[in-house]
């Protein structure tokens, strides 16, 4: 994948994740990637799913999504990501049916339990996806590790507009951003995941949620050791 469009697209990953560049060494080598194109692509579904005052537009790409999937699942590819992730014999069908799920998880849940449910169709396709892709079949505490780390990314990226109505009913006039994380702390699923790269990226999201600041990266002198034990299991 050496195209100026698909090094933009991983940028763009990256630029949310600044920790992965000291997390990856854990990655095995021949992995690393399909591993980036592989986040980078869910990040382009949630962005799509999520972003934006207007859901059409999103709606829209998704849809494009679909067709692209249906086109890797033939041997065809478009988006320059389809250099690192087509050429896996992966569900993306599946992955494709999953997306107006996706797109639904939108509208803002009641509560943690409602957020993890509208979760689990797309996360249950994509960790199909995932094994494929990363060369390990799925454990079956991945769907919630996933679930738990796309709905942090929202609460990253969006801020108050990912809290439940329970956050905000809970934080009054002060921040429903700052009681949301509150609530994903306590809602974090304790499973092991069966890959590193899911459980870097989990456990990564988890520390976030730790510090005072939820949303910001972890700082670098962090990052090696809490990567060394997420590799660990």
């Amino acid at each position: 994948m050496t195209t100026e469009e698909a090094a933009s697209h991983l940028a763009k990953w990256r630029s949310n994740w600044p920790e992965w560049q000291f997390a990856e060494v854990f990655v095995p080598g021949h992995r690393r990637e399909s591993a980036l194109a592989w986040a980078t692509l869910l990040q382009e579904l949630t962005d799509a799913a999520w972003g934006g005052a207007d859901p059409r537009p999103g709606e829209a790409k998704l849809g494009w999504w679909q067709e692209e999937f249906a086109g890797w699942s033939r041997g065809a590819r478009r988006h320059p990501l389809g250099a690192a992730l087509q050429r896996h014999p992966a569900a993306w069908p599946s992955l494709a049916a999953a997306l107006p799920a996706l797109a639904a998880s939108r509208e803002r849940p009641v509560d943690a339990d409602d957020a993890f449910a509208a979760m689990e169709p797309f996360s249950s396709a994509a960790v199909e996806v995932e094994g494929s892709v990363l060369g390990a079949p799925a454990a079956p505490a991945d769907e919630a590790a996933l679930s738990a780390t796309l709905l942090y990314s929202r609460l990253a990226r969006f801020g108050e507009a990912a809290a439940p109505l329970s956050a905000l009913a809970a934080a009054g006039d002060a921040n429903a951003a700052a009681a949301w994380a509150d609530m994903l702390r306590g809602r974090w699923p304790a499973g092991r995941a069966s890959t590193v790269e899911r459980r870097l990226w989990a456990t990564l999201a988890r520390r976030r949620l730790d510090r005072l600041d939820p949303l910001a990266p972890l700082p670098p002198w962090r990052v090696l050791p809490i990567a060394w034990r997420a590799a660990r299991g």
